[in-house]
């Protein structure tokens, strides 16, 4: 019989324990080590905000595994408070040292998956020291200890983590003020479509500062814009952004990106071939664009049981990565998956954008909530290249979405998904069902404007048409729009023709059959996609200013 083999596994959680328990489901006989530098090796870092605000009240309901557990079930040698120092490929050995007695071991290896995972930045300012980040267990502990004495919190930065915990200190009935230097929540989320999630935020007392920079922190307030005004704040927490614990992996000369990440192969395999790493550490292949690091636990744990079926000898490759994520901000549901609107302009990308606000199930039915899509198509493919929702059932269109995007299903042919419906579930037509729609009417010859395009297109001499009712129009129209109902359209004809005209009504329904009929009469026409909703969302993002915030493309 040839000898067990040893793995050894740096760093627990998300990834480390899905390589290590995959392993050990693989290979009864292997001595697999696990190295958690950490006081626990297994918990649920997702839902550590959660705790904080008192929605998960049970701490223990965090903790996952412990040392013992894993031990009895899976026969896992589980080491906490150990952390690796060194790595030398040349003898497939690692440097330990547990942290409490300070003893130094060197282990050997005959495979290696690293999983260090990524931590929270902290900014180089005054007082960075006192500002709390959230990583683990014991980061929640300590902000839920300060959180006891204070009144006044700011919580720096608008991503995910810093929103839910911005929600989960306001369950705690403390004043909070988030500050971000992006000038909106949520990078991933394109600017009108992040407002949404604003406005719920400020709607539950949180106070924005969009497009400020945090530049130092005192005992009771910080300092903002290099010192061009000040808050008051009592606990401070950073959630700025995240960097990797890759120091380990450079100090063995495996290859890294210029950010720091560790560059793998298909199978997670690092520039040693003995070496493997997954999670946060790690630079992911997308479906498009260039690798990059994605922040994601799901993806985190197919890696780790990868890179242990690679190791076990049943090889396969990772699926490229397209950045699904979902949040909850005070009942609102946010979804995204692929790209940004931005980030494809920024490129000089061709595409095709589509805005709908359907409701999230039949309208008739009780319940009924208000759904916003976002849709980002190749202009000369049709492959969908990245889609948001903000709204009552906004996970559930983007999981089909992105789907979708792993099938390889071109826009278009969203409109043809045969999808569940129940009066409370859904719609006969399902929102995702209407994006094929829309997108099929612009392959056939439609055009449109976004919101972002409007100012120049009408400076360039297009009349802009409102089609809705007289009621809607008083309540609220763009300004310069002309009021020609959708009802009382025909009679108008004779005057648009000869003319450029875009068409608007409240969500860009109404506006697609009006450019319908306005083409069949000969009228140069595009409908305002997403209608008076969407260029609603867009200038309040912008604070109603008119210059556009991205380049504009031909209608």
């Amino acid at each position: 019989m040839t000898s067990p083999r040893t793995f050894v596994i740096v760093g627990g959680v998300a990834g480390g324990m899905s390589a290590a328990t995959r392993l050990r489901r693989l290979d009864e006989h292997a001595h697999i080590i696990v190295l958690e530098r950490g006081a626990h090796v297994s918990f649920a870092n997702c839902g550590l905000p959660y705790h904080v605000g008192g929605v998960i009240a049970d701490r223990n309901a965090l903790i996952l595994q412990t040392p013992a557990t894993l031990g009895a079930r899976f026969a896992l040698d589980v080491r906490v408070r150990t952390e690796a120092m060194a790595i030398d490929p040349a003898t497939r050995t690692v440097t330990i040292r547990d942290l409490t007695s300070g003893d130094e071991q060197r282990l050997h290896y005959d495979a290696l998956v690293l999983s260090p995972g990524a931590a929270p930045l902290r900014i180089p300012i005054p007082g960075v020291e006192r500002g709390f980040v959230l990583r683990d267990v014991t980061d929640m502990d300590a902000i839920i200890a300060a959180a006891t004495d204070a009144r006044r919190v700011v919580v720096a930065g608008a991503g995910f983590i810093g929103l839910e915990l911005a929600e989960n200190l306001r369950h705690r009935g403390l004043e909070v003020a988030v500050v971000e230097m992006l000038p909106q929540v949520l990078r991933p989320f394109d600017l009108e479509m992040a407002h949404l999630i604003a406005e719920r935020l400020r709607e539950n007392g949180v106070e924005l500062h969009l497009g400020t920079t945090l530049s130092g922190i005192e005992p009771d307030h910080v300092i903002l814009d290099g010192g061009a005004s000040t808050l008051p704040a009592d606990l401070v927490v950073l959630s700025v952004g995240v960097r990797p614990e890759s120091g380990i992996a450079r100090d063995a000369g495996l290859a890294r990106d210029s950010r720091g990440y560790i560059i793998v192969d298909a199978e997670q395999r690092t520039s040693d071939p003995a070496i493997f790493a997954v999670g946060d550490a790690v630079v992911k292949q997308r479906f498009d664009g260039d690798p990059s690091p994605v922040w994601l636990a799901g993806l985190a744990n197919r890696h780790g049981r990868l890179a242990a079926d690679v190791i076990a000898g049943r090889p396969h490759a990772a699926v490229p990565a397209f950045g699904t994520a979902v949040i909850g901000v005070f009942g609102l549901t946010a979804a995204v998956v692929g790209r940004s609107e931005r980030e494809l302009r920024n490129e000089g990308r061709a595409i095709r954008v589509i805005h709908t606000h359907p409701m999230n199930h039949a309208g008739y039915y009780p319940g009924a909530e208000a759904l916003s899509l976002k849709l980002i198509v190749d202009a000369e493919t049709d492959a969908i290249l990245g889609a948001q929702a903000v709204g009552g059932g906004a996970e559930k269109r983007i999981d089909i979405i992105a789907t979708a995007m792993a099938g390889a299903i071109p826009a278009r042919a969203l409109a043809d998904l045969e999808l569940a419906y129940a009066p409370q579930f859904g719609s006969a037509k399902d929102p995702v069902n209407m994006l094929g729609y829309v997108d099929d009417n612009l392959l056939d010859g439609e055009k449109s404007v976004q919101w972002h395009e409007l100012s120049d297109r009408v400076a360039e001499g297009w009349r802009l048409i409102d089609v809705r009712t007289e009621t809607e129009n008083a309540a609220g129209a763009i300004p310069g729009s002309e009021l020609l109902t959708l009802d009382g359209l025909r009679d108008h004809v004779d005057s648009l023709r000869g003319e450029r005209v875009i068409v608007t009504c409240k969500v860009g329904q109404r506006g697609h059959t009006a450019a319908a009929l306005l083409r069949q009469y000969g009228v140069t026409v595009a409908n305002l996609d997403g209608g008076y909703t969407t260029w609603r969302a867009g200038m309040a993002a912008t604070d109603g200013v008119a210059n556009n915030p991205l380049p504009a493309v031909a209608a």
